[in-house]
């Protein structure tokens, strides 16, 4: 039985799902199943109607482990409209909407957590403890402080900091987040001239930008495979890599590899064009590098690169506005750090409150000390 049709049968996947092909990446540790949608699904997820689909976006869900490896499961699902009930995401029979982890994993995770606390858990299932209880963590950019610890990634979560901090959003210069839904339109309700405050974050653009190129790397590979071609084994990270952090032996070899024509290589190039561009000084001239960029990407004909400069030109303004104010979230990576010392310390919180609280004592910038008696 090949691997495709083992994985077929072990996650459930029926026509109009087929999988693909699945990915042993040995150094991570990861098994990937790579699963796709035929024309005949494209249906509306409540009447079951046949739709015209289009906004093809690549998701990625947590499974539960093929033996000590971490499997995932990872499909390009499309938006369906709807005559009746209007615009929806095609459904997955794998996992619930909007969830990153599978309905088999979640359904282990949740019995888990009758008979154990979070970190053990966590531990157990490789899991980071974001992942078992996601937290929400907002910092003062000019001091390095935690001011705000939430449960969750939601809108209601966040406007819960601005509702406690709404006296001082006056004198706030600028916001610094990644492209999550709610952290946007959060943002946007609460703040005056939101669109010129708000900075997407390069470092999370610089993740889409490597996930595109990475989806063209396995589509391409898996194409190659079949025909005898293994050129692109075992490259993953070359690919991944900053250009400009290569050895002189890697170079070379590297460079002999990207001059190859390979759809990989144009995405490449895209990819380290687009993370010259946040160096720039004009406003100008970034504006003009960004919109030549997206139309480079546009034309590729690589879809995860067409998907994502639509994605990015609706975010044009965050983008903006981070190259010219300087802003990025470097910080939060020193915070982040901290944060998950003080869980390895405490070795797990049998409540989330305790976590909250541990986050604010060590990274809020708090004086807790008594006042010494006067003399």
């Amino acid at each position: 039985m090949r691997d495709t049709e083992l994985y077929a049968q072990i996650l459930g996947i029926q026509s109009p799902w087929n999988v693909d092909c699945v990915d042993f990446l040995k150094d991570k540790k990861e098994v990937c199943v790579t699963v796709s949608l035929s024309k005949a699904g494209y249906c509306c997820p409540e009447c079951g109607k046949p739709c015209n689909g289009y906004d093809v976006k690549r998701r990625r869900w947590r499974h539960l482990d093929t033996c000590q490896y971490s499997t995932f499961i990872e499909a390009d699902v499309p938006r369906v409209e709807c005559k009746e009930h209007g615009i929806h995401s095609v459904g997955v029979p794998w996992a619930e909407e909007k969830s990153r982890f599978t309905i088999l994993l979640e359904r282990f995770v949740i019995d888990l957590l009758h008979e154990a606390p979070i970190s053990v858990i966590a531990r157990w299932t490789g899991l980071s403890w974001s992942q078992v209880d996601d937290l929400t963590i907002v910092h003062d950019k000019a001091t390095g402080n935690v001011i705000h610890v939430g449960i969750g990634r939601n809108t209601e979560t966040i406007d819960n900091f601005y509702e406690a901090w709404q006296d001082h959003l006056w004198a706030l210069q600028s916001v610094s987040m990644d492209l999550w839904p709610a952290f946007i339109s959060s943002a946007k309700k609460w703040l005056k001239d939101a669109d010129s405050k708000i900075c997407f974050d390069r470092f999370h653009i610089a993740g889409f930008f490597g996930k595109a190129v990475d989806q063209v790397r396995k589509r391409e590979h898996h194409d190659l495979k079949a025909d005898g071609n293994d050129l692109l084994k075992g490259t993953k990270y070359d690919w991944l890599r900053n250009g400009n952090n290569l050895d002189g032996r890697s170079r070379r070899w590297f460079i002999k590899l990207s001059r190859e024509n390979l759809k990989t290589s144009r995405a490449w190039a895209i990819k380290e064009t687009a993370s010259m561009i946040w160096k720039y000084k004009s406003k100008t001239w970034a504006e003009k590098a960004w919109r030549n960029l997206f139309g480079w990407m546009c034309r590729s004909r690589l879809s995860p690169m067409v998907n994502l400069a639509k994605s990015l030109k609706k975010h044009f303004y965050g983008i903006m506005n981070s190259i010219m104010l300087g802003i990025d979230n470097g910080m939060a990576e020193s915070i982040n750090s901290k944060i998950q010392k003080v869980k390895k310390m405490a070795c797990g919180f049998r409540n989330i409150e305790r976590f909250q609280n541990a986050i604010m004592f060590h990274s809020g910038g708090l004086d807790l000390y008594p006042a010494l008696p006067t003399q």
